[in-house]
């Protein structure tokens, strides 16, 4: 149940944004609120023409209050008008404007039209400011116009929250053209902005003071540990001529050695081997 009340107030707070839209139509109307006091409703209404909305001595505003109570059964419904200082920052103002000078001047000078507005918003401090017109301009043919400049976010919460959007319709001979306005206003604060502070003296002098000693000083050198490497067996290397007199000796040697050994056996030979008949003849 408490649900369908949130609702039914909801849908109340529209119809009465739009009577009041129709009612103060071509006006310069920036944006309608309501809010809930004690005494019963209050509606702000900020209006780049307070005047018209007025009237001679408050005519507009009581004929206005009647209405409200006439056909939204409001208690005692009071309507409170803020002017708007810069027109050209407001998407609303602006779309209504482009509007107006459509209908008076027709298709034939949107572009001059569309320029003119563009120049006017980046003046007043824009950072970026996108314009749509769209429809039979300037032939029989639908065609999309745009108009851009400087820096506008397309994605994120700042391109919801942060640019001023706005959509509006004019009435032509041709046909009905729309446009659509987007705004981003100078006082974003933007994620990627950063300020740079004016440093005090005595800072600055402290933070020359603390550089001066640290040149001064000189940098200890940081005692890295050192690798363990296993150490390799030293090999004595040998010159050409001990290996050449190593290879032409050892063979001579052993040449030796088999003489030796072949002269004793000679002779043990000769003292075993039996003598001849001939020998033992001669003995005799």
């Amino acid at each position: 149940m408490i649900e369908r009340e949130f609702v039914a107030q909801k849908t109340k707070e529209y119809y009465i944004k739009k009577y009041v839209e129709s009612k103060l139509n071509k006006v310069g109307v920036s944006s309608i609120r309501l809010k809930k006091i004690p005494l019963g409703e209050k509606i702000i209404i900020e209006t780049s023409r307070p005047s018209l909305i007025v009237g001679s001595r408050g005519s507009n505003i009581k004929e206005l209050t009647k209405a409200l109570k006439k056909e939204f059964h409001l208690e005692n419904p009071q309507i409170e008008i803020i002017e708007v200082r810069n027109i050209f920052l407001d998407a609303n103002i602006v779309a209504d404007r482009i509007a107006s000078s459509l209908e008076r001047f027709g298709t034939a000078r949107f572009k001059g039209i569309g320029h003119k507005i563009m120049e006017n918003v980046m003046n007043s401090g824009a950072l970026g400011v996108e314009l749509f017109i769209s429809g039979k301009i300037p032939s029989a043919r639908a065609k999309n116009w745009r108009f851009y400049q400087g820096y506008l976010k397309k994605c994120g919460d700042i391109a919801i929250q942060g640019v001023r959007k706005a959509q509006t319709s004019a009435l032509l001979k041709s046909g009905i053209v729309g446009i659509k306005v987007a705004i981003m206003p100078p006082d974003v604060i933007l994620p990627d902005h950063i300020e740079i502070l004016d440093e005090p003296i005595q800072v600055v002098e402290e933070v020359a003071a603390v550089e001066k000693a640290v040149e001064q000083k000189p940098a200890k050198k940081k005692s890295v540990p050192k690798k363990r490497v296993a150490k390799k067996p030293v090999v004595k290397k040998e010159t050409a001529k001990e290996v050449v007199k190593e290879v032409v000796s050892e063979p001579t040697e052993e040449k030796q050695e088999s003489a030796e050994e072949t002269t004793l056996k000679d002779k043990d030979n000769t003292e075993d081997s039996p003598k001849s008949n001939d020998e033992v003849s001669k003995e005799q």
